[in-house]
């Protein structure tokens, strides 16, 4: 497998009950980049992630490969689908990048880092468990705090609102390119167009 392969993973839940929660933004952005790679996700052999395979750049120019993967289990047991994807393609865990929610960034606002602690957030526990590491880079795709005393899990697993649905391709757009920027001009650049 070549070197300059980079494994994409958006987090989320499956199925229609779960596509508009805030929880699924990772799910979201993926399909951003899928868009943009002229392609759709189909299962993978491993059998528990569907991805979708392509290189940034033009079609003249082909630049890094990129294996968007969209985990097709519970946010709990992302680690599992992950490790085997990434071990499939022989992606080191410093080539993975995990869009994700994030409840102390602000809705609109997106932050990139490498490495770091799961902050309470099942899906980057469950990869950390299963890699053996935190060391992966992460695009936050912030979703705010609930509301007065809405209980945590109930938020993120709510619909977006009317007014963020108005506003949330602006973030997913957004929230794509930043994966481009990291892979093709590395995080410090990334950092500085996108942590604002």
């Amino acid at each position: 497998m070549s070197a300059d392969v980079w494994l994409v993973v958006g987090l989320g839940n499956p199925g229609p009950k779960y596509a508009g929660n805030r929880h699924n933004v990772g799910y979201l952005v993926n399909e951003q980049l899928a868009e943009r790679l002229g392609s759709g996700f189909r299962a993978h052999k491993t059998g528990r992630a569907d991805v979708v395979e392509g290189r940034l750049g033009s079609p003249g120019t082909p630049g890094p490969r990129l294996v968007l993967v969209r985990p097709k289990c519970y946010m709990n047991e992302t680690g599992g689908p992950v490790s085997a994807v990434a071990k499939f393609y022989g992606v080191p865990p410093e080539r993975i990048i995990a869009i994700h929610d994030e409840l102390d960034i602000d809705f609109g606002t997106l932050r990139l880092k490498k490495g770091g602690g799961d902050n309470g957030h099942n899906g980057l526990r469950s990869m950390r468990a299963s890699l053996g590491t935190g060391d992966f880079y992460r695009v936050r795709a912030g979703i705010g705090r609930p509301p007065g005393r809405q209980d945590v899990a109930d938020f993120v697993l709510s619909d977006y609102s009317s007014k963020e649905r108005k506003e949330l391709p602006i973030q997913l757009v957004e929230a794509a390119d930043a994966v481009e920027c990291l892979i093709t001009e590395g995080l410090e650049k990334a950092q500085q167009q996108f942590n604002r």
